[in-house]
């Protein structure tokens, strides 16, 4: 049972172990890391050389599976699927409040809403802007890039009235939304989104303001009706804050002024975006079916004129979150809300409400 080894294999074994010991040694003194050297310059020569052998190895890799999909197609086989990168966005968690194609009872809820006369374009939009009472020097000139962003807008001043008198007057007015800009320090932090006379109240959290004249190579905005684009909206939520944002835009753009207004939502954060499209003409030489270029009688190249478009932007550029949704109009005390942001829904990356 418990007999003795003999005296080779027990050599063997300790022979073994060392040529083990020395391999993982060997392997420890070639896979130096950047962190473990001192010096800065020898670090940064460390650090230099694997970014190459990485690079090195990722070209091989993609000289490799570009063969194997060209050996395929030439013995007739279908090629190895592409694989995908994993993200947090296509590897988000289920949402059982996903909007189908075929939800009846959505579309039905979409007739009966606070949001159906507008898009059906029975109302026109009509949107009073106005600050929170302690108001600051980027507060004005954002809401005067609001006013050239959303038509059919007016600025008025808030002074010393409350926000349920603002309503009161704006309902008289024929008003169908009021925007609430909240500074804190001087800068824009919220916005406060009442659609009237019934409601919905939306309070977001702003953030990332950059002003039209701190873009570069921003382009000017025109007085048309400029075309909406909300992005990512899927859930019922979503669906409703997005039917929100459309109340504020009326329903017929004109496409002749090439504006485009963007709403994009990823990770529950909503990007915003104000861009026109510039049509430009650019002349590219002529090739003939060998490739050289094409000349007319007296020697000269022959120019072809191309109509190359892009984007320009015309800003303001700023991110929403959403914090609150309040049935009715804003009231802190007695209002009922449909959906409020709270630390313990954050319990995941790749779970999402909008």
């Amino acid at each position: 049972m418990g007999g003795k080894r003999k005296k080779g294999e027990s050599e063997g074994m300790e022979g073994d172990n060392d040529s083990k010991n020395n391999n993982k040694k060997m392997k420890q003194k070639s896979e130096i890391l950047p962190s473990s050297v001192k010096n800065k310059e020898k670090r940064s020569a460390v650090h230099a050389k694997l970014k190459h052998q990485k690079k090195v190895e990722k070209r091989k890799k993609l000289k490799a599976r570009d063969a194997a999909e060209k050996r395929a197609l030439e013995l007739g086989e279908e090629p190895a699927p592409k694989q995908i990168p994993r993200t947090i966005e296509n590897a988000r968690e289920a949402d059982e409040t996903v909007c189908m194609p075929d939800d009846e009872e959505l579309f039905a809820g979409n007739d009966a809403d606070e949001f159906s006369s507008i898009l059906k374009r029975d109302r026109t939009p009509k949107i009073l802007i106005t600050t929170c009472r302690f108001n600051s020097t980027r507060g004005p000139s954002f809401i005067s890039e609001l006013l050239s962003v959303i038509p059919n807008a007016h600025y008025n001043k808030r002074g010393t009235y409350d926000l349920k008198k603002i309503v009161e007057y704006a309902n008289n007015k024929e008003f169908t939304s009021i925007i609430v800009v909240h500074t804190n320090r001087r800068e824009p932090d919220a916005l406060l989104i009442i659609g009237l006379p019934d409601g919905p109240t939306a309070h977001f959290k702003l953030s990332s303001l950059v002003l039209r004249k701190d873009i570069k190579n921003h382009g000017n905005p025109t007085s048309h009706m400029p075309e909406l684009v909300l992005n990512n909206f899927t859930t019922r939520l979503g669906h409703r804050i997005g039917r929100l944002i459309q109340s504020l835009f009326p329903q017929d753009p004109n496409f002749r002024g090439r504006r485009v207004v963007t709403f994009h939502n990823q990770r529950d954060f909503i990007f915003f975006r104000h861009h026109r499209y510039v049509f430009e003409t650019k002349e590219s030489k002529q090739s003939d079916s060998k490739g050289k270029k094409a000349k007319d009688a007296k020697g000269e190249s022959i120019a072809k004129e191309k109509v190359v478009a892009r984007l320009q932007e015309c800003g303001p550029r700023f991110t929403l979150k959403l914090v609150s949704l309040q049935h009715g109009t804003f009231d802190t005390k007695g209002g009922e809300y449909e959906w409020v942001h709270k630390p313990e829904m954050d319990t995941s990356r790749r779970r999402f409400f909008l």
